[in-house]
């Protein structure tokens, strides 16, 4: 790969990694699944999972796309070649790019909600709502495909800006200007949290850990968002390890990228669950506690409108710096495979996505609970494209540890890692083994939603990936 498609500094990787992570799975995502499972069980299982899964994974991810120095779907061509495993392992490319499309179409569509919100919040539409107004206002927003179109355009369309200005000029310009803003935003809205809500409520929720009050299906959201918040499974790690300096530490910055997400997570669920414990609010809200919940809490205390409406470009924000990466691995394939310029692939694969979601904008209205969709899926559209990215992404994920960890050679990854013959064992330990087991263990769990034919047309690809890594031992167990 030539010089000008590397990142121009060796931190700025992190800063690319960290936007990827950071976005609606930390403001959003993190904050309902914590409520709803009673708190700091759920977050000590979640962060026992990312130190023993997640960061291995993302070593291994990081470790593909430096060492290919292409696209995910190009780079596992080339290392399959280079390594002489199976081609069955560009599996991984494919799932990665196929992930971070779906992603894509219903991702712009939440995003976009948060564009409403801001809009609604600093024009003081809500200062002092009641609970039924607040509720009506979202259900009406979810009724209206029209608007929720116009906002989900909205968004895609400066998502795709970004990215097709370019590596340098677009989507490091972009990240260099987001990131530090959306920390200082946060630390801005944690203040406020700390003075009108009841902070300590919330640490109490957070940090008080009985995990007998979790069950298994709270494990498994544990460990499963453990897993998404990194971006894990979905072409957007490899694709940014391509343009990583060979020189950067790919440990530290893993460890860097894990710290600064966990950490967004954390401040962000105690700013969010002070401000619902402040007005009297139930935390286990579920997915309408940042678009019902928190608009609530805003509407009762001093300068809501405006700290809600701030609060809302923060989530704005944190979705743009995830979403320009869902576009970049199918966006790199197209430019690498078809020699497109970077504006073209980007609008191919923007249009393509954008076109997907509006499946995602009927579901709540037009397609909704009773129509044929559902009576075909058992679900709808949107339920079905995200249930297809959660066996998509773990899928790749399982995948990624085993080529890493039984494909490359010894020396190759011990000098990806740095020469550092303690820290390799434990690497390649959990990633050939502990990590595996792990993803595993919630892929088989989210087999029990798939209905009827599916089962067996992804019983094939988990077969296929199994003869693969069989093949791969079975060649390089006598390898250094």
């Amino acid at each position: 790969m030539s010089g000008h498609n590397v990142w121009t500094h060796k931190g700025t990787f992190l800063l690319a990694a960290v936007g990827s992570a950071v976005g609606l799975g930390n403001l959003w995502r993190f904050p309902y699944l914590t409520g709803e499972n009673g708190g700091g069980a759920f977050i000590l299982v979640y962060a026992l999972t990312i130190f023993a899964v997640g960061i291995p994974i993302l070593i291994a991810e990081i470790m593909l796309g430096r060492t290919s120095r292409q696209s995910p779907i190009m780079g596992m061509r080339h290392l399959t070649k280079t390594h002489q495993t199976s081609r069955a392992w560009e599996t991984i490319g494919w799932l990665g790019a196929a992930s971070a499309f779906l992603i894509l179409s219903f991702y712009s569509v939440v995003a976009g909600w948060s564009l409403h919100y801001t809009w609604q919040m600093l024009s003081g539409s809500l200062a002092g709502a009641d609970a039924e107004t607040i509720n009506a206002g979202f259900s009406h927003l979810l009724a209206s495909p029209g608007l929720m179109t116009l906002y989900h355009t909205l968004f895609i369309a400066l998502s795709a800006l970004i990215v097709g200005l370019g590596i340098h000029k677009g989507i490091e310009a972009g990240l260099r200007i987001i990131m530090p803003a959306l920390f200082v935003i946060l630390l801005v809205v944690l203040g406020y949290s700390v003075v009108n809500g009841d902070i300590g409520a919330a640490a109490r929720f957070l940090f008080t850990f009985n995990i007998a009050d979790l069950s298994l299906e709270g494990w498994l959201q544990a460990m499963g968002q453990s897993f998404f918040t990194l971006s894990l499974g979905m072409g957007a790690i490899m694709a940014y390890g391509a343009y990583m300096s060979s020189d950067a530490s790919l440990t530290r910055t893993a460890l860097s990228v894990a710290f600064v997400d966990t950490a967004v997570a954390l401040v962000a669920g105690l700013a969010i669950f002070a401000l619902v414990f402040g007005a009297g609010l139930e935390t286990g809200q579920g997915p309408g506690l940042m678009f019902v919940t928190l608009p609530m809490a805003f509407a009762e205390m001093p300068f809501g409108a405006l700290v809600g409406g701030v609060f809302f470009i923060l989530v704005l924000g944190a979705a743009l710096s995830s979403s320009i990466s869902l576009i970049e691995p199918v966006a790199a394939f197209l430019v690498e495979r078809f020699d497109l310029t970077r504006p073209q692939a980007v609008t191919i694969m923007v249009i393509a996505s954008w076109t997907l979601g509006l499946l995602t904008v009927v579901s709540f209205n037009v397609w909704a609970e009773g129509t044929i969709f559902h009576a075909l899926f058992g679900r709808s559209a949107f339920e079905f494209i995200e249930l297809l990215t959660n066996i998509f992404m773990p899928l790749g994920g399982l995948l990624i540890a085993l080529f890493a960890g039984w494909a490359l050679t010894q020396s190759e990854v011990a000098k990806e890692l740095g020469g550092h013959d303690t820290w390799f064992r434990v690497w390649r330990f959990l990633v050939r083994f502990i990590a595996p087991a792990a993803v595993a263990f919630v892929f088989l769990r989210t087999l029990p939603q798939v209905e009827g034919y599916w089962i067996p047309a992804i019983g094939a690809v988990v077969i296929v990936g199994a003869f693969a890594a069989g093949r791969t031992f079975m060649a390089n167990s006598a390898r250094p």
